[in-house]
């Protein structure tokens, strides 16, 4: 078939899409003018732009001056990217908008993107692949002969929203939409990477979708402890792109410290979605407000409706269930055993059976159409245009929608005596049959019109402190027998026919679901075509062919889990520690499999783009200096360490403004190289005065520093390419594209490739191949080992076609090998999750790779120099023997101090509710680490305080690299299952807590160390002062005197305090010297080099500190 392109223009566009218009031309050329002129004959209010042909950028810009908007320029000429690149930069705008070179037909993002596409000279550009990428409700706006035409992509009929809670009033949590399905690739990831806390309240407690756009309640605050107060938002992202549209603080909600798996299991009902309204409590105690859903402005606040519980929306009517008589609940931790807590939290605080009262409002007009004062169980609320339906503690009630009026009650049906915090009954209503299961497994069903009990079974056990699963999909009413592992849960799913109970159709799962542990902490959800049960991740079901999918790799937040609607399945952020060398953290969209998104075969020669640097970065170009940090932490064991020597009396030399969010820094002695990570840009700092000397944009973020080799900088970037620079300008040499192709999407709030690569790559002596006989390309054995290039391009094994490990000649960029790293074992074809052992799966995520010149690694996993897995299975947490490294399982860039991860010296990690910590009782292990010859010194949690423990106190030290065996078996002997912090301080030795036994220990000292550096025999640990006493603020959060202090910890985490630097020996732990410091180094952001330290900051600087100036005597 032809394809159509916009050559034939407006009829063209009018007869394919049925609602296109011409527009009139842009009245004004002036940039912000036109930008304005365009949003407004659109309609877009944020979200994705694509601007095709960008020219000079200037339009380009002025179309990002909102925050809620994205821009991607698209240009074919060099010297326009170039341009464009200056100018936007200098308003500061970059990264929000950003330009990469482009050219061909296809373009390069990822099916239903974009919202807007623009296009003044669209050429051979195809209409049927600007239909490709845009969003739903999204927008193509060509120019062509002087006018603009506008043409909308319209909303699929397969594809389904999310309104509510459990999908929408009716209460049946299933998704009338045939496009979701396993998870295949990622549409869009954004922050935050991970929720608070997992022993204590879920940090997302809402969740919906309307009109191509998600709403969701979430605290952002800080993850580097729970103690610290909390940032409850309510924020709205587009649904395919994940565009940041716009946030509403919310002052007051429920405390941050409740305890884990309590729920509330009322919360997500205070959130709902309509069309462009969002309907919601902007404080735990506030009224509802409608709010226009495409810029999160308050339109209306309902009036009597403080205190809203639940909110329902159905034919127009807001039904509301108001607690009239509600206080904030005075919770306060009291037993330092989480399980404990959470007993006694969810019993002493659960449902009260105090009458409510229930209000059914116009929700366009806020008049009151009924309202009585009725008893309401927790989440049995529900309605379907013509009967509102509830449990008032007694019985099955109905009324009538309209009117209020009651049609009939059953108090026939059995209800839980106690409705503790985390759990709630269940009210479904289907094809005129109310479902009720109110506790014990039992499910009755009653008929719509009169009551009458037509059915009761018993469910298959499901739920982990949450909900049981009701859902109706294809016509049946389906409970799974998955709440336990394995050995006593079956996986047995059985659908029965909701008007008479009977069982149609009931099986057992087709393959091993790998079942180690209980359902997750929170329901199942359905689509019409799935089952989606949350047994151990997510698991997808079709009833018609009984056939199972895993999906171990991914999960969501205790209490709310995913949400399927748009075609897509939304993770939201979790605490989870099971499976994190391999499993997604972040807020994930992921889209099921796609033929159109596959990669488009290209030849190695176009693969790789040669700059006028090409073959004259000679040996002249190097610099040859006494000394070097030539690359992250030194060196390619990542050790953080120096033979240099760096006085530990220092004063400011210089500081230089580079702006932005920086990375840490390497340095070949005479000038410094380090990232602005968020506008893509990575800058040359003169090492002796702070000069800039050069600056050079690439295509993507830059997320750590880059390695230096023979006067080459070497850098990946998070748009799928790696780069080559000459080291004394800055002008590109070689970039060769690591992605299989050139595809992009959203991930954390900016364009970036679906295979993007870490900034700071390894060079390492490897194995390169050799050419045997006449044929050159017949390369048929390994010759001698050379400076080999090694990177990873992805985001995960399971999406996208896999990673993908590279080996480069880093001077001239010729591939030398691709292994391709995907969800199947080489050897044997199975999916990695046939390996799963206990909470372990192999090692599935990329990071920055370090060696120790036999073996690379990522994380844990071990390959050899040929790029190939040297073990694919996992190992226990144990097994610390051989292949000391160091390494995090969530990755060295990960700067958010989640609670439940940490680096490691050691070979393997923990992971799982009992085995996360593990290592960090066997080998050392911090929050940030440096070794030499010999020893590790650290910054780590007292191990007291490294398992299910609320509070975080802090030590530096120093160990031996290797921990004696003895002590381990000691330690294997020692009082084991103690999951108490405060029991752990007062009833067992640190011998008995750790394995690891310090050279030399400083307790408690007053920073937070975020960098560190180890300069021959002196130690440099910089950070935020530590504010706050954990141990005394623990159980006193609402007291005005520590809740002060908190608030100022805050401050000081944000870089509002400045920071404090210790020199101390490393020798003995004495402290040398200690210096205030104006601004908090970036995580891990500290080099030394030539006898000096340097910095990157939070607030975006170098600073320079030298050796104190001698002042002459008189």
């Amino acid at each position: 078939m032809q394809k159509r392109t916009f050559c034939r223009v407006s009829l063209m566009w009018l007869g394919i899409i049925g609602v296109a218009a011409a527009a009139q031309p842009i009245p004004s050329p002036a940039s912000d003018q036109q930008a304005a002129g365009i949003l407004e004959a659109t309609g877009i209010k944020g979200g994705l732009i694509v601007h095709v042909g960008c020219g000079d950028g200037t339009l380009t810009a002025a179309l990002g001056a909102g925050e809620s908007y994205l821009v991607h320029g698209l240009d074919s000429r060099a010297a326009n990217v170039q341009r464009a690149r200056e100018s936007i930069r200098a308003q500061g705008l970059y990264g929000r908008v950003s330009i990469v070179p482009w050219e061909g037909t296809r373009l390069p993002y990822i099916d239903n993107l974009v919202n807007l596409v623009i296009a003044e000279d669209p050429g051979d550009l195809s209409l049927d692949e600007v239909m490709r990428v845009l969003a739903p409700h999204g927008v193509a706006y060509v120019r062509q002969e002087g006018q603009w035409h506008k043409s909308v992509k319209p909303w699929p009929e397969e594809i389904d929203h999310w309104t509510h809670y459990r999908h929408d009033a009716a209460g049946n949590a299933v998704a009338h939409d045939q496009v979701v399905g396993p998870p295949r690739h990622m549409q869009w990831v954004g922050s935050p990477r991970w929720a608070r806390h997992h022993d204590h309240m879920a940090s997302l407690s809402a969740l919906v979708s309307a009109h191509g756009r998600i709403f969701y309640i979430i605290d952002e605050g800080p993850k580097a402890s729970i103690q610290l107060p909390p940032q409850w938002v309510l924020a709205a992202r587009d649904a395919f792109n994940g565009t940041l549209l716009w946030k509403r603080p919310i002052e007051t909600w429920y405390n941050h410290l409740w305890p884990l798996k309590s729920g509330p299991a009322l919360l997500p009902r205070r959130l709902v979605a309509m069309g462009d309204r969002v309907y919601v409590t902007l404080g735990i105690d506030a009224p509802v407000s409608e709010i226009d859903a495409a810029t999160g402005k308050t339109l209306r606040t309902y009036a009597e409706t403080t205190t809203a519980e639940e909110i329902l929306c159905s034919n127009g009517l807001l039904l509301l269930a108001v607690n009239p008589d509600y206080r904030l609940v005075d919770y306060r931790e009291e037993n330092a055993h989480c399980w404990t807590e959470q007993k006694r939290a969810s019993s002493r605080w659960g449902w009260d059976e105090r009458p409510r009262r229930l209000m059914a409002l116009d929700a366009a007009g806020g008049q009151c159409l009924w309202q009585q004062t009725r008893g309401i169980m927790p989440l049995t609320l529900a309605a379907d245009g013509q009967r509102v339906v509830f449990h008032d503690g007694d019985a099955v009630v109905c009324l009538d929608q309209m009117t209020g009026a009651e049609k009939w009650r059953n108090s026939s049906v059995i209800r839980a005596k106690l409705v503790p915090t985390g759990w709630s009954p269940n009210v479904v209503l289907y094809d005129g049959v109310v479902l009720y299961s109110g506790g014990g497994r039992q499910l009755a069903a009653l008929a719509g019109e009169t009551g009458e009990l037509l059915w009761e079974a018993t469910l298959h056990p499901s739920g982990h402190f949450c909900p049981e699963d009701v859902l109706v999909m294809d016509g049946l009413v389906w409970s799974g027998d998955i709440a336990s592992a394995a050995a006593k849960s079956t996986g047995t799913f059985t659908g029965r026919d909701p008007h008479t109970g009977e069982i149609c159709k009931e099986f057992l799962p087709n393959i091993d679901p790998f079942a180690v542990m209980h359902q997750r902490c929170y329901p199942s959800k359905a689509t019409d075509k799935y089952l989606m049960p949350s047994w151990i991740g997510t698991e997808f079901i079709d009833p018609q062919t009984q056939r199972w999918q895993i999906h171990h790799w991914v999960r969501g937040s205790c209490v709310y889990g995913m949400m399927p609607c748009n075609g897509l399945v939304y993770a939201t952020p979790h605490s989870c520690a099971c499976y994190y060398q391999s499993k997604l953290s972040g807020f994930c969209a992921l889209a099921p499999a796609r033929p159109s998104q596959e990669p488009v075969r290209v030849s190695e020669e176009d693969r790789l783009e040669k700059g006028p640097a090409y073959g004259k970065i000679g040996a002249s170009s190097a610099q040859a200096v006494g000394g070097s940090w030539p690359t992250y932490r030194n060196d390619v064991g990542r050790s953080g360490r120096t033979k240099e020597a760096v006085p530990a009396q220092l004063s400011p030399a210089w500081s230089s403004t580079i702006g932005g969010r920086l990375s840490s820094l390497t340095s070949d002695g005479t000038r410094l190289f380090v990232a602005a990570i968020d506008q893509h840009t990575l800058h040359a700092v003169d090492a002796a005065k702070g000069e800039k000397l050069w600056h050079y944009t690439a295509g993507g973020r830059i997320d750590s520093p880059p390695t230096l080799y023979q006067g080459h900088v070497l850098f990946g970037g998070a748009d799928g390419w790696v780069y080559c620079l000459r080291a004394s300008d800055g002008v590109l040499a070689w970039r060769f594209r690591a992605a299989p192709a050139e595809r992009y999407h959203v991930a954390y709030e900016q364009v970036e490739s679906v295979w993007p690569v870490h900034g700071s790559v390894l060079i390492a002596r490897g194995p390169w191949p050799v050419t045997r006989g006449p044929d050159a390309g017949s390369r048929t054995a390994e010759g001698d080992a050379r400076d080999t290039l090694y990177c990873v391009a992805g985001r995960s094994m399971f999406l996208d076609g896999g990673l993908r490990l590279l080996r480069l000649d880093p001077t001239t960029g010729r591939k030398i090998s691709e292994t391709i790293l995907d969800d199947k074992d080489p050897g044997t074809g199975k999916n990695l999750q046939a390996f799963i052992k206990q909470k372990k799966m192999p090692v599935a995520l990329p990071d920055i790779l370090s060696s120790d010149g036999q073996t690379i690694y990522m994380r844990s996993q071990r390959f050899d120099l040929q790029g190939q897995r040297l073990k694919i299975e996992p190992e226990p947490q144990e097994d610390q023997d051989g292949y000391p490294h160091l390494f995090s399982p969530v990755g060295l860039l990960d700067d958010t101090w989640f609670h439940r991860a940490y680096w490691i010296y050691g070979k393997n990690a923990g992971e799982g509710w009992g085995e996360w910590f593990i290592p960090g009782r066997r080998v050392p292990t911090g929050r940030i680490l440096v070794f030499d010859d010999d020893h590790v010194y650290g910054y780590a949690r007292d191990p007291e305080y490294l398992c299910n423990s609320s509070v975080l106190e802090y030590r530096l030290f120093a160990s031996a690299k290797q921990v004696p065996p003895q002590r381990v078996q000691e330690l294997k002997e020692a009082k084991q299952g103690v999951v108490d912090w405060h029991a752990r301080v007062t009833e067992l030795s640190r011998a008995e807590q750790s394995a690891v036994d310090p050279k030399w220990l400083r307790e408690h000292p007053p920073l937070l160390a975020r960098a560190m550096v180890l300069a021959d025999k002196t130690l440099f640990v910089a950070g935020p002062p530590d504010v706050v006493d954990e141990r005394q603020a623990w159980g006193r959060y609402l007291e005005p005197e520590i809740r002060a202090q908190l608030d100022e910890q805050v401050r000081a985490l944000d870089g509002r305090r400045g920071a404090l630097l210790w020199a101390v020996n490393a020798a003995d732990g004495a402290k040398l010297a200690e210096h205030k410091l104006d601004a908090v180094p970036v995580f891990d952001g500290m080099i030394a080099v030539g006898g000096r330290l340097y910095l990157a900051t939070m607030d975006g600087r170098l600073v320079c500190l030298a050796a104190q100036r001698k002042i002459a005597g008189p």
